[in-house]
This record gives structure tokens, C-alpha cells and sequence, in this order.
């Protein structure tokens, strides 16, 4: 994901503290994985610097004074072209899981039974998303969704392939 469109996304809906920003962000963004204080002020810096966002108001706080970073043309513009244009269609033919399938039956090592932990894997994290499900509010459960779905196609692709492996084996290793 696109932290820095995303800010930018943010901003676009309205001037904000990076303190917001952040929160917002971990919000309907993160899932488990808070954007750190850091990296937030780090990439408004850039954005910044690179015109998409100015420093608006400024206001007086507990700690150090509160900046309202606020959205340029340039941004908004950037942010409109990056929402119409399609992500890449997933997936990408070049995968982890694959090339350790390929490696492994090259290499005369046990291809089955590392799918076999890595369907163990899937099916580990199917469950957690499953619960996500069960309890989250709507994005969780659309997140979830998501998620579900590639891990069920990815299930697909390791039986598939559990069942060709003599094939593949006789194909690598010539």
C-alpha cells in the first residue's frame, strides 16, 4: 500500500494534525500494522517538499506546536489520477511460493512437504480472517473477505500442484 497516497487521500478530505492523520490511518488502513509516529512525519516532509501538501495553520499545543498540513492542486490532482488508474492485476506470475517449489524439486529436496506447511499456514491464517469476520465491523469484514479469497485460490494452486509434482520434478531437473 501507498502511504503516501493515502495521506494525501486523507488530506484531501480535509486539513489535518499528523496526529489525525495517523490515526485515521490506522483506523480503516493498518490492520495490525500501526503506522509509526515516524514514518507519518517522514512522508509529509516528502510530500511537502515536493509540492503536494503545504503547512496551513499552526496551533499552539501541549507539547510542540500543532501543524494543519493541507492539500495542494498538485496533490489533489496526483491522488485523482492514482484512484482511476487499476492496480496491477494480481497475481504476478513470478511468486515466493512458487520459485521455492521450482528450487526445491531442482535441488532433489521434498516439494510436498513444504506445501504441505504452507497449506498448514494458509489454513492457520483462514481461521484468524474467519474470526475477523465473525466479530470486525465492515471493513474488517470486507479486509477479510479479501484476504479469504486469496488464500482459498492459493490452496487451489498448492493442490494443483501437489498433484502435478512428478510432472514439474521431471521438467526441472533436466
Amino acid at each position: 500500500m501507498s502511504v503516501s497516497m493515502t495521506l494525501l487521500g486523507l488530506l484531501e478530505r480535509e486539513p489535518s494534525h499528523g496526529y489525525d492523520l495517523k490515526r485515521h490511518y490506522d483506523t480503516f488502513f493498518s490492520r495490525g500494522k500501526p503506522l509509526p509516529f515516524g514514518q507519518v512525519y517522514s512522508t509529509l516532509g516528502r510530500l511537502a517538499r515536493d509540492g503536494k501538501i503545504v503547512v496551513g495553520e499552526i496551533e499552539p499545543g501541549v507539547g510542540p506546536e500543532r501543524k494543519r498540513y493541507v492539500i495542494t492542486e498538485q496533490g489533489a490532482t496526483e491522488v485523482e489520477s492514482w484512484l482511476t488508474e487499476p492496480v496491477e492485476a494480481e497475481p504476478n506470475l513470478q511468486t515466493v511460493l512458487f520459485t521455492k517449489v521450482v528450487l526445491a524439486l531442482m535441488l532433489g529436496r521434498p516439494a510436498e512437504e513444504y506445501l504441505d506447511r504452507q497449506r498448514a499456514a494458509h489454513l492457520r491464517r483462514m481461521t484468524e480472517l474467519t474470526e475477523i469476520r465473525r466479530g470486525g465491523d465492515l471493513v474488517d469484514v470486507l479486509l477479510a473477505d479479501h484476504g479469504l479469497f486469496h488464500l482459498e485460490a492459493d490452496l487451489h494452486w498448492i493442490d494443483t500442484t501437489v498433484a502435478r509434482l512428478d510432472a514439474l520434478r521431471k521438467v526441472v531437473r533436466k
